[in-house]
């Protein structure tokens, strides 16, 4: 861990005053803790325990979770898992770890330790446990089982529920899955014909892929995420049952702030009304309550299954896109991902429809699965105006500018969110330009950007600015809020950590006032820069 000063280098965010208060977010930086290692998972998940002011934080590359000290970043020693964990929580002192098999597709376990890194005990859950996280009321452990095939065989995506309210030591598992709404199954005529199904020969069980979970304050309904899926599974923690799958449609892209820039190959950035829709597909999933109404929020990432191919690549509609020569330049749509099990209305072998990944956006849905709020082309248009030489960058490379615009563009996966002076607001992490997104979201009909603060130095060596540390942080994958009355600094922080550059940075969330109740804009920070102090 090295100490860093950070440095406004150029224009670097916006805030906002939304009339009813004259003030923004920011964040600055209090530590980075530095693997050194580049690219290779080496901080991913990251959980905190205020009690022993440490945080914890899953290291892909060594298999190991990396136990930091809260007030300097320094690395106090590492809990060996005995296996390759995926997700990290921390709640009263207990450590949850979620750990794959060593076959992936046989069932993994969620492996319990003290802060102090000794094992309490030990629980099978389900195939591939990719998130794991503690009811609010600490009585359950839940595990998102993603089941992803692999060497042929496809496992079952299901829900662990760990019931430690006896204690961790006399945990008991059960297992909710989806097997009622196989084909011939009590529940099949419930699904939507917009929940995505698509793996040749899978049942649906097989098919459904939990990713990540929220849980209402109350702790009785549990939010998960079925990204590949298109898809929110809710689920009845009282009763341990699902409740439905709701179905997330899909975004117009063709509608006015609704665009988005689809080439990599058109010279500049272009972002604007496509022929394209656009499926949610979050990674990340955060949840709260306002007036008595659960809502979520999710960050629209996008994922594919090799089933994707460029539109360039395919034959369109000559009625739905009398323009397809055009379309299918390079420059134009040519080089856009899409997806190719959907589009085919008709079913004469050509696409009517084109379908991309993710929505470059956030999201907040009620609790039956209606969309309240997206937010649009906010995240590129912001991105573009804010970092015009590396909109839509690489998060390995530096010097790759528009690159990932055929793709998802910033492609936003980590979300989570976090009330300071009775504002909510929410973080979200773009996974290839870098930096946090800072919203107001209060009122979720009618959320406001804050803020946008991205600490990457985009004029190093990507590689070797991960090595000396000079690079700042690359790929945020998972985002922590952590109030000022649960740590030592009594002060709001955030917890970043990154896959990319194996970083883990903690940032205080600090409130800026702004000059003038009327001001609508004012200029922040862009360009964070970190300099050896």
């Amino acid at each position: 861990m090295q100490a860093r000063t950070l440095l406004s280098t150029a224009i670097a965010g916006v805030l906002f005053s939304g009339g009813a208060h004259a003030f923004g977010f920011t964040l600055t930086e209090k530590w980075t803790h530095e693997t050194n290692v580049f690219d290779e998972s080496a901080a991913e998940i990251v959980a905190y325990d205020s009690a022993s002011n440490r945080f914890f934080t899953t290291n892909g590359d060594s298999n190991m979770i990396d136990v930091i000290n809260g007030t300097d970043g320094a690395k106090l020693f590492s809990i060996d898992p005995q296996g390759s964990p995926n997700s990290v929580a921390v709640k009263d002192g207990t450590v949850a770890i979620a750990v794959e098999a060593t076959t992936v597709t046989d069932p993994g376990r969620v492996a319990f330790f003290d802060t102090n890194g000794n094992l309490v005990n030990s629980v099978n859950v389900g195939a591939l446990p990719d998130m794991v996280t503690f009811t609010p009321d600490g009585n359950r452990v839940l595990v998102a089982n993603e089941g992803e095939a692999d060497g042929g065989i496809d496992p079952n995506g299901s829900i662990s529920v760990i019931d430690i309210s006896g204690g961790v030591n006399s945990a008991t598992v059960s297992n909710i899955g989806f097997t009622d709404f196989n084909v011939g199954g009590s529940r099949n005529g419930e699904l939507s014909p917009d929940v995505r199904l698509f793996a040749p020969g899978a049942t649906v069980a097989q098919d459904l892929e939990p990713e990540y979970i929220a849980v209402s304050q109350d702790s009785t309904k549990a939010f998960v995420t079925l990204q590949e899926n298109n898809s929110v599974a809710v689920v009845d923690l009282t009763n341990g049952t699902i409740d439905e799958i709701q179905a997330l449609g899909y975004k117009d892209h063709s509608l006015p702030g609704n665009g988005l820039d689809p080439s990599d190959r058109d010279g500049g950035i272009n972002i604007g009304p496509q022929p394209v829709f656009g499926m949610y597909m979050p990674d990340s999933i955060a949840s709260y309550e306002v007036g008595g109404v659960n809502y979520y929020v999710t960050a629209n990432e996008g994922d594919a299954r090799d089933e994707d191919e460029r539109v360039k690549d395919i034959t369109l509609d000559p009625t739905a896109f009398p323009n397809a020569a055009d379309l299918q330049q390079d420059q134009n749509l040519g080089r856009l991902e899409i997806a190719t099990d959907m589009g085919d209305t008709d079913g004469d072998g050509d696409f009517d429809e084109l379908y991309a990944y993710g929505t470059r956006s956030f999201t907040i849905w009620d609790e039956t699965g209606n969309l309240v709020f997206d937010s649009g082309d906010d995240f590129e248009q912001i991105t573009a105006a804010l970092l015009p030489n590396a909109f839509n960058s690489n998060n390995d490379e530096n010097g790759s500018f528009d690159a990932r615009s055929d793709a998802k563009g910033p492609e936003p996966e980590a979300i989570t969110i976090g009330e300071i002076d009775g504002i909510m607001l929410a973080f979200i992490g773009l996974e290839r330009v870098g930096g946090i997104m800072i919203y107001d979201i209060t009122d979720p009909n009618n959320p406001m950007f804050l803020n946008y603060i991205n600490n990457r130095d985009f004029s190093v060596d990507a590689e070797d600015g991960t090595l000396d540390g000079t690079v700042g942080d690359l790929g945020p994958e998972g985002l922590l809020f952590i109030p000022a009355a649960e740590n030592p600094f009594g002060q709001n922080l955030l917890a970043v950590s990154n896959e990319v550059s194996g970083t883990t940075t903690l940032f205080e969330i600090q409130k800026v006032p702004l000059p003038g109740t009327l001001l609508l804009m004012t200029v922040g920070l862009l360009a964070l820069r970190r300099l050896r102090s």
